[in-house]
């Protein structure tokens, strides 16, 4: 070919080749390298960029790391938890803790503290022994433990029982654990035989049947001797201990000792707790929560000198150094009275907010003359006027009415949305949204109206209260929400707070109508989700900031608990000598009383029925609250949920409660007391879902009533009313029966409650007619929050 141009031939199509590939060839050389070094630049730039962002990642990381493990082994760090759980009554715990104290002491004589500074192992340990029997010790001690350490005996399986390693009480308690959220977990196996073939099978059996019970990372020692339980120490050192995601939360102190000073004018003490704070740093203008005893406040954080250090002198005795630096103070926090947290656990509601205006001295004045001559004249007023009622109407139309020639509205009016209202006559007088003379007869069995003294009540009448609550159980089980109208009382009384929906889920329901007297000492949120993220970034801004009013984590400090009752405050200093009492720092609003949530499941192993509105007590986290909780379904397509009288076992329910706030979620656990002077047992587990007043919860009552005759889609009803006044009264409400049919009510029929209904097919003999009708319930207020504050 002519001229200098050097021939270039189209290049073969591959099947994933780009148009611009396949036009490459007609392309100039000149313009293909400008291209080339564009491209081979840019590709450049982006992977250096690339490779950077990973080396900055991975740097971080390892400065992670790094700074974790400095944490854990050194002296700023707070001692680790270790807590031993006997699997069974059979386990010796008071050797095994013997074996461990003495390998992390140089001390041969004597009694050695919990806590202890190791120097050969390079860390400080406290290791607690959780009580085989006692439910709510083994809870305290595994809502800190650090290192959850379960002890089972190898012969234990020898026996011939059935349980396998494991006892009804530790069943019961590793279940309770699971609920909470394990920690770090190690299983310890005791009693194995000194021939190595025999303890290395039965090594190996034991684990293979309790590796299932334990999370996949648990790990198994033998530990029958000291060289067995120092090889388990030397990894412990080392170990990169989990801890549920609630507890790293808050700050929270377990007290290693618990003083009071009492003050007999007030009939209040200042509570002493020190010991060394944990998962993050604490402030004194923050609340503090005592388990089981409330919320206060600090009046002063005291930091004290470290009774453990790593580094301590050799000649340096434990004992005399835990008696001498715990009195003395490094340095101490006063709070802001500006900027600290206030104590606010109810509303103080105005009962004159509602007003427009305020009376005059004239208008007062003239109010208690007419008042006066009000006492002089009685008048002769309509049959369940109250006193604000009577006061509109005027004295003339006093001589013409009379109890018998008051006109009363004829039955129930249905409303545009489908709801059913009561006419005037029954409707509530009373500010709380509670009739004056005919309640709820299920209500009727609270706790409120039936519970009597202790002194009172015999054995028999504890057995007849328990029988009847366990025949209503039943009942519900079977024929959930049927009840019966009685025959002293109308109907239309009976019921007269309820009202019937067209829909359950379309009918509409306001949020706010006739709230109960409850309610104006609760707070609420307009937005929960983001007031909760808002204070969790505030608490996170704190803690990454060094403010003069905060103490770093790993600080021996002794906090000044202030206005705690005397009485309490004797309690708990009994308590701490043998159960860990701790005192966990509060965010913002967390003090304050409002409605709160719960997912709940009964649970497996209680058998006694759990009505609405019993006494319970709920542990959420490091919290321990008193509630009498409400019962309800959830429904998802619906703003709307059913009420439930009991809390029937094998699937979830909401509990709701009046209870102080606590930000979701966190793991609960429901105890229930048999009587005075037996130890609460779990009757249910679940969690914190949410804060929300305004969630409606509907009572339901099924009204029954059986046909006496059919004829086509006509029949004649009975048993449902007694008299035809009240079928009058529910004529508006919609019928419908247990085989499907839907109908309504056209007439009484004779003197005694029958009517007659059209259905939309033939009623077959044997179905039962039905009508629903519902009202708002609501949870009850409880005369004391805390476990330990009505003593």
């Amino acid at each position: 070919m002519g001229g200098s141009r050097v021939q270039v031939n189209k290049a073969h199509k591959t099947r994933f080749s780009s148009k611009s590939s396949r036009n490459l060839h007609k392309t100039s050389a000149n313009d293909r390298i400008t291209n080339a070094k564009s491209e081979r630049n840019f590709a450049k730039g982006a992977r250096a960029a690339r490779v950077q962002r990973n080396k900055m990642i991975r740097k971080q990381k390892k400065d992670a790391v790094l700074k974790e493990r400095r944490e854990l082994t050194g002296s700023k760090s707070p001692p680790r938890v270790i807590v031993l759980f006997g699997l069974s009554a059979a386990v010796d715990l008071d050797s095994l803790s013997d074996d461990l104290t003495s390998l992390l002491s140089k001390q041969t004589s004597g009694v050695l503290p919990k806590t202890l500074a190791s120097p050969e192992y390079r860390t400080r340990t406290t290791v607690l022994k959780a009580p085989h029997g006692d439910l709510l010790s083994c809870m305290e001690m595994a809502k800190v433990a650090d290192l959850l350490a379960f002890v089972t005996s190898a012969s234990y399986a020898c026996e011939g029982t059935d349980s396998c390693y494991i006892d009804s009480f530790g069943d019961q308690c590793l279940s309770v654990f699971r609920s909470l959220g394990l920690p770090s977990t190690v299983v310890f196996i005791r009693d194995l035989p000194t021939e190595l073939k025999q303890r290395n099978e039965l090594k190996k059996m034991c684990t293979s049947t309790l590796a299932s019970e334990f999370p996949e990372d648990c790990k198994f020692y033998p530990a029958d001797t000291k060289d067995e339980l120092h090889k388990f120490l030397w990894l412990f050192k080392e170990q990169r201990l989990k801890v549920p995601h609630w507890r790293t939360q808050r700050p929270y102190i377990m007290a290693h000792k618990v003083d009071a000073v009492h003050d007999d004018h007030s009939g209040k003490s200042t509570l002493l707790l020190t010991g060394y704070l944990r998962a993050r740093s604490l402030s004194v203008n923050q609340l503090v929560h005592v388990s089981g005893a409330g919320d206060f406040q600090l009046s002063k954080i005291e930091i004290l000198k470290d009774p453990f250090p790593l580094n301590s002198k050799k000649n340096e005795d434990l004992m005399d150094s835990d008696e001498t630096h715990d009195s003395e103070a490094i340095g101490s926090l006063v709070p802001d009275p500006q900027n600290q947290e206030p104590l606010v656990v109810e509303n103080d509601p105005d009962p004159l907010a509602g007003e427009q205006t305020w009376p005059t001295e004239a208008e007062i004045a003239k109010a208690d003359e007419d008042q006066k001559l009000k006492k002089i004249r009685k008048k002769i007023l309509p049959r369940g006027t109250s006193e604000y009622q009577a006061a509109w109407i005027v004295d003339d139309s006093d001589k013409e009415s009379s109890d018998g020639e008051y006109d009363y509205d004829d039955g129930m009016v249905l409303d545009e949305g489908g709801d059913v209202q009561e006419g005037n006559e029954y409707l509530d007088i009373d500010g709380d949204g509670t009739s004056i003379k005919f309640g709820d007869s299920e209500d009727e069995l609270d706790n409120d109206s039936v519970m009597m003294e202790a002194d009172s009540l015999t054995r028999e009448k504890i057995q007849d209260e328990l029988k009847e609550l366990k025949e209503k159980h039943a009942a519900d089980e079977e024929y959930p929400d049927e009840v019966d109208v009685p025959l002293d009382v109308p109907a239309r009384k009976r019921f007269a707070k309820y009202r019937g929906l067209k829909s359950f889920r379309t009918s509409s329901w306001d949020p706010k109508e006739s709230l109960p007297q409850d309610y104006a000492r609760i707070f609420q949120f307009d937005n929960i989700k983001r007031t909760q993220k808002h204070i969790l970034a505030k608490a996170l801004e704190m803690e990454q900031e060094i403010r003069d009013s905060c103490i770093p984590v790993g600080s021996y400090a002794r906090l000044h608990i202030k206005e705690v009752p005397s009485a309490v405050a004797s309690k708990l200093s009994v308590l701490g000598k043998t159960i860990p009492i701790t005192a966990c720092g509060l965010f913002q609003h967390e003090s304050k009383i409002s409605v709160l949530h719960f997912s709940v499941k009964k649970y497996e192993t209680y058998d006694a029925p759990i009505k609405s509105k019993e006494e319970l007590i709920f542990h959420v986290g490091f919290r321990q609250f008193v509630g009498r909780p409400l019962f309800s379904s959830e429904f998802i397509n619906t703003d709307k949920n059913k009420m439930e009288r009991f809390l029937h076992a094998g699937r979830f329910s909401v509990a709701s409660i009046y209870a102080p706030i606590s930000f979701p979620h966190l793991p609960a656990i429901i105890l229930k007391r048999a009587g005075e002077d037996a130890p609460p047992a779990v009757a249910a587990v679940g969690s914190l879902k949410t804060i929300d007043p305004d969630r409606i919860i509907l009572k339901r009552s099924i009204l029954t009533g059986y046909p006496q005759r059919v004829s086509k889609r006509k029949a004649a009803v009975k048993y449902m009313f007694h008299n035809p006044e009240d079928v009058k009264w529910f004529k508006p409400v919609e019928l419908y029966t247990k085989c499907g049919l839907r109908g309504r009510i056209k007439e009484p029929v004779g003197t005694h409650g029958a009517m007659k209904c059209l259905l939309n097919g033939v009623l077959e003999q044997r179905d039962t007619v039905c009508m629903n009708l519902f009202k708002r319930s609501y949870p009850k207020w409880t005369n004391h929050h805390f476990p330990l504050s009505d003593i």
